[in-house]
């Protein structure tokens, strides 16, 4: 169960080498967190990851996932509900593609969109639902800015993240009530390995701003968080920008 200040005791980070869920995991570990399972492809990368927050005291087991196998996840992740309570699932999967490359074949673009919403929806609906069974917890998804209006350079990753935040506040209103919290994170630019090689739009932050981003939004018991905050404003100012000067503009 969560302490008076919201931390987590045990969690679960759907995407295990992700630079801002493992910031976050380091981060909630630093304070009060114990268990953490870290789920993703098998990789000494995961491994590494793993012995890391061992080092900081956490007991840390990996299991193997992968996003774009569905139909595993009724059965990998129901082991993991198996082995005891989950506080905080971490929904932190996900692939930028290259826009170009994705625009030129289509099978790509596809698997961006079946890793970023497909099965987030997948993973979402049966961490939803054992958290439910078991009468609390959160569940908290890594979305973006990205998704809040189509951009001509990342329309493909924008629509599927576009999806995914959709499909996590009407997640969230159905879960309204039942004892499980459903958080939307919102970044923008974030400075990462992901990233690394693009332009860097205003406004970039870092995995550590997102994960102190995410500890505060538990805290308060937010649905939706901004990193940083002012970008709130910003898109809510774009949403509205006629699409024949959208267009014009530099994003």
């Amino acid at each position: 169960m969560k302490d008076a200040f919201g931390t987590p005791q045990s969690l679960l980070v759907l995407g295990g080498t992700s630079e801002i869920g493992l910031a976050t995991a380091r981060r909630l570990v630093a304070r009060r967190t114990r268990t953490v399972w870290l789920a993703g492809r098998p990789s000494p990368g995961l491994e590494k990851a793993a012995a890391g927050l061992r080092d900081m005291g956490a007991e840390v087991r990996t299991v193997a996932f992968d996003a774009l196998d569905s139909e595993s996840h009724e059965s990998t992740l129901g082991k993991i509900f198996a082995e005891g309570d989950i506080d905080m699932v971490l929904l932190a999967f996900g692939i930028l593609g290259d826009q170009a490359r994705d625009e030129d074949e289509p099978l790509s673009a596809v698997r961006v969109a079946q890793t970023n919403y497909t099965g987030a929806v997948s993973a979402g609906l049966v961490c939803a639902r054992s958290l439910q069974a078991q009468g609390h917890g959160s569940l908290v998804v890594l979305s973006s800015v990205a998704g809040e209006r189509a951009r001509r350079s990342n329309f493909i990753y924008g629509s599927s993240k576009a999806g995914l935040d959709a499909f996590a506040q009407g997640l969230g209103d159905a879960l309204h009530g039942t004892g499980v919290h459903v958080m939307v994170v919102r970044p923008g630019f974030v400075r990462s390995k992901m990233t690394a090689g693009l332009e860097e739009a205003p406004m970039a932050t870092t995995p550590d701003a997102v994960a102190l981003a995410i500890e505060t939004g538990l805290r308060r018991r937010s649905e939706t968080v901004w990193v940083p905050g002012a970008l709130r404003v910003v898109m809510s100012a774009l949403r509205h920008v006629p699409r024949t000067v959208f267009r014009r503009l530099p994003v």
